[in-house]
């Protein structure tokens, strides 16, 4: 025991002595989650948005009218003809065309019905889905006023109207605040990526400057040595979770509905896991750079599955079996159950048990993997 203390009281030391690291270690996790949050929105605002009034009655006028109180949509010019406005779409200049058609007043009162044209520019889909929905609700509050005003004014109509109102409730989220769903993901992105790395590099600088092989002829058994190289980094992973949340609950307001104490524990234990990854990607690798560019090539592919910012539903059915493997899948999935659903143990049990599972292999593989020689 005194031989691993001595080992984890000589990281730290490293650790801070090392100015350049500091920074990176403390300042810029902060600074991320403080950009970040306020910049990964899933809300689509400032649409630029075109139309072509083909009518000009008061019917268009007031559809239009319902665009231009929207704060998603920023109405940049009225088109006299719809080549024109293709023109722009292509020039960038627009996102939306909408065309009212001729008539579009008098097929309303006589037919009851007529058709919109609606031009997304759809080279980002996500965002082109998130706009339709958008022209979609203000079209259809616009046709449930308009028959209402028909059923009105018709004679020959004898049903009375009835405006059927819809109350939501909304659990978790009541404001639908984005940054309440954004900021634990990307808290779990922090702790996950600053531990990974810097456990990658640990043991391969080591090799760097020559001092691996002055330790492999100590008596120092493998188990001391690699428990005391890598202990520092899971302290510093729970400093950061705990400036995180001191973050996230100041600043951003996002609610701890859950035990702390149990985001903890699992964080405890799924450092672990990022940990042992680390360190085989470090007993596999010869300089810091290559160590480098293997965690990130398993981070982004771990971070991209992890249903932190793509809904795993909305995966194809392998890819959703593939994220089974995904230990910061169950983080993200498991901190915001704790923090936003004030989920209890028996809620997060079954991953939780997975990340002791992968904890256990991956640490396994990991010192085996770590070849000393005497």
């Amino acid at each position: 025991m005194k031989t691993i203390l001595f080992i984890v009281q000589k990281e730290f030391r490293q650790i801070f002595r090392n100015k350049g690291m500091l920074p990176i270690i403390f300042v810029l996790p902060l600074v991320q989650l403080l950009v970040l949050s306020n910049a990964a929105s899933f809300e689509i605002k400032n649409i630029k948005f075109s139309y072509i009034d083909n009518d000009h009655s008061v019917a268009s006028r007031e559809l239009i009218s319902k665009f231009q109180a929207s704060s998603y949509f920023n109405i940049i010019e009225r088109f006299p003809s719809k080549k024109e406005a293709d023109f722009q779409m292509q020039t960038g200049t627009v996102d939306v065309i909408l065309e009212i058609p001729n008539h579009f007043e008098r097929d309303l009162i006589k037919e009851n019905g007529t058709n919109l044209s609606v031009s997304i520019n759809a080279i980002d889909g996500a965002a082109a889905g998130v706009e339709n929905v958008y022209i979609s609700q203000i079209i259809t509050g616009f046709n449930q006023k308009i028959q209402t005003q028909l059923y009105q004014y018709n004679e020959a109509s004898y049903m009375r109207p009835v405006n059927i109102v819809t109350i939501p409730s909304f659990w978790y989220n009541n404001t639908l605040n984005y940054k309440t769903f954004m900021v634990p993901g990307i808290l779990v992105l922090l702790v996950t990526m600053l531990t990974l790395f810097l456990s990658s590099m640990n043991i391969v600088r080591e090799k760097e400057i020559g001092t691996l092989e002055q330790i492999n002829v100590t008596p120092i058994k493998k188990y001391q040595f690699i428990v005391g190289k890598l202990f520092p980094f899971w302290v510093l992973g729970l400093v950061i979770l705990t400036v995180g949340l001191t973050i996230a609950k100041l600043i951003f307001n996002v609610p701890i509905l859950g035990n702390i104490g149990l985001i903890y524990f699992f964080t405890s234990v799924y450092l672990l896991v990022i940990l042992g990854i680390g360190l085989i990607i470090s007993n596999h690798s010869d300089t810091q750079q290559q160590a480098m560019f293997i965690a990130w090539f398993f981070s982004v592919i771990f971070i991209l599955m992890s249903g932190l910012f793509t809904p795993i539903e909305s995966m194809p059915v392998w890819a959703q079996n593939v994220t089974l493997l995904n230990p910061i899948r169950y983080f993200v999935e498991i901190i915001r159950m704790v923090m936003l659903k004030g989920a209890t143990f028996s809620d997060i049990s079954r991953p939780f048990y997975m990340i002791v599972c992968y904890a256990f292999a991956l640490n396994g593989i990991a010192v085996w993997s770590y070849k000393k020689t005497i």
